[in-house]
C-alpha cells in the first residue's frame, strides 16, 4: 500500500490485494485484466473528520498482488507474486495449480501493473520489467531507474529496470540482475557493515519466466544467475531515499530470521546493515517505508514462533530496533476456518506508509485484512 495523492486534508492511498484463485475478479469484470481474484483498491481518508470517505477498486483480474511501491509522479505499482503462464500448465504444474487455485486462468501473470488512482478500464502487464515473483519496487526519481525485489527460495534476485523513457514504463526498458563478484550468494555469512561493489547483468528475455520446458517459475531468475548475478532468499521490501536502496531478505542470515541490506546507487556499492540474530525476536522483516523525517520503518512477518503479536518497528542510524505498535486486536468470527483472534495474533504487519505531513501511518493486518490508520505522538525524530 502507498499513498498517491493528498489533497487538502484528503489522503488517497492505493492498497493491494494479495488473492489467490480464478473464480473470478473483485470488481467489476469488463475492467478485468482476467478471471482472477487479485487487484488494488483505492482509499480516500480524511484527516480532519479521521474517517474513510472513499474506496474503490483501481485494478482487478490480477494475482497475489503482493507488494510493489509508488511513483515520482503519483501512481502505484502493483506487483504480482505468481508467475503463470496458461499455455505452459501441463508442464508439471498439477500440484501448483491445487494450491494457488488458479487453474481456470486465461492470461498470463506474474507482473507488473501501474495503477492510476482512478484505474483504468484496461489495465496492461508492463511485461518488459519481467515475469517473476515480483515482491516490492522503488524508483530513483532523478534517473527513472525501478529497483525491484523477488520473493522466493532458495535463490531470489535484486532487479533494476531502466526504462527508455524515464516515466513512462510501459515504452519498454531493460531487465537486469545484480552481481556482487565473488559473492554468487548472499543469503548467509554476510559480514555486517563491510562493503562489496556491484555490477548488474542483463536479462535477454525477461518475459521468460520459466525455465524451458517447465512451468516452474525460475526463468528470469536462471538467466541472471547463468550470466552471474548473486543469489538472495526471499527478498520482500525495499525503499529508496537519498540515492540509498535499502531492502529485506526475511530468511538471510546465519539464524535465517532476516538481514538489511544498504545499496548505494550513486556509488555501486553494498552494504549489510542488519541482521537478526535468532527466530525468538523480531525475525522476518518484510514491507519497509522511510518516514517523512526519513526513519526507516519496518513490517514484521516472524519466522518463529507466533505466539505474540507482531511488531511495526523504526530503524535507527545506528541499526537498532524501537517498537512503534504491536498487533493485539480483540477480534471475533472465523478467517479461513481458524478464530479472528488467534489468526490476527500471528498474522503479519503489510503496506505500511505515511502522510506527506508525517502526521498520520497507515498500515495493513494481513489477516483478517484491516487497513488501520494511526496518529500520534511519534518518538523524536520519526516525523
Amino acid at each position: 500500500m502507498g499513498v498517491v495523492g493528498a489533497r487538502d486534508t484528503r489522503i488517497t492511498l492505493v492498497r493491494n490485494h494479495e488473492r489467490r484463485g480464478s473464480d473470478g475478479p473483485i470488481g467489476d469484470p469488463a475492467t478485468a485484466w482476467d478471471v482472477t481474484g487479485g487487484g488494488t483498491t483505492t482509499l480516500v481518508f480524511d484527516t480532519r473528520d479521521e474517517r474513510l470517505v472513499d474506496s474503490h477498486i483501481s485494478l482487478n483480474g490480477t494475482l497475489n498482488n503482493c507488494a510493489g511501491g509508488v511513483t515520482p509522479w503519483g501512481t502505484w505499482l502493483s506487483c504480482e507474486e505468481a508467475p503463470y503462464t496458461p499455455e505452459l500448465a501441463h508442464h508439471g504444474l498439477e500440484t501448483r495449480q491445487r494450491h494457488w487455485g488458479h487453474g481456470k486462468a486465461r492470461r498470463p501473470h506474474g507482473f507488473v501493473y501501474e495503477v492510476h488512482a482512478a484505474g483504468e478500464r484496461s489495465p496492461r502487464p508492463i511485461e518488459a520489467m519481467g515475469q517473476f515473483y515480483h515482491e516490492a519496487a522503488a524508483i530513483d526519481a532523478r534517473t527513472g531507474i525501478v529497483y525491484m525485489t523477488e520473493d522466493r527460495t532458495p535463490a531470489a534476485g535484486l532487479y533494476r529496470y531502466l526504462p527508455e523513457v524515464p516515466g513512462q514504463l510501459l515504452a519498454g526498458g531493460r531487465l537486469q540482475m545484480l552481481r556482487v563478484p565473488g559473492r554468487p550468494a548472499l543469503d548467509r555469512e554476510v559480514p555486517l557493515q563491510s562493503e562489496f561493489p556491484v555490477e548488474w547483468v542483463d536479462i535477454p528475455e525477461p518475459g521468460r519466466g520459466h525455465t524451458p520446458g517447465t512451468h516452474d517459475g525460475q526463468g528470469v531468475v536462471r538467466q541472471g544467475l547463468a550470466a552471474g548475478a548473486s543469489a538472495f532468499i526471499a527478498l520482500e521490501g525495499c525503499a529508496l531515499r537519498e540515492g540509498r536502496l535499502y531492502f529485506t531478505s526475511k530468511y538471510g542470515g546465519a539464524a535465517q530470521a532476516g538481514y538489511i541490506f544498504e545499496l548505494d546507487v550513486d556509488r555501486q556499492a553494498l552494504r549489510l546493515i542488519f541482521e537478526a540474530p535468532a527466530r525468538n525476536g523480531f525475525s522476518g522483516p518484510d514491507n519497509l517505508v522511510f518516514s517523512p523525517g526519513g526513519t526507516l520503518v519496518v513490517c514484521e512477518d516472524r519466522v518463529g514462533l507466533r505466539t505474540a503479536g507482531q511488531y511495526l518497528v523504526a530503524l535507527t542510524p545506528d541499526a537498532e530496533l524501537f517498537a512503534l505498535c504491536r498487533v493485539n486486536p480483540d477480534l471475533r468470527g472465523q478467517y479461513l476456518g481458524h478464530p479472528l483472534r488467534d489468526t490476527a495474533l500471528s498474522s503479519e504487519w503489510a503496506g505500511v506508509c505515511f502522510s506527506p505531513d508525517g502526521a498520520w501511518m497507515f498500515a495493513n493486518l494481513y489477516a483478517p485484512g484491516v487497513t488501520f490508520a494511526i496518529t500520534g505522538p511519534w518518538p523524536p525524530g520519526l516525523v
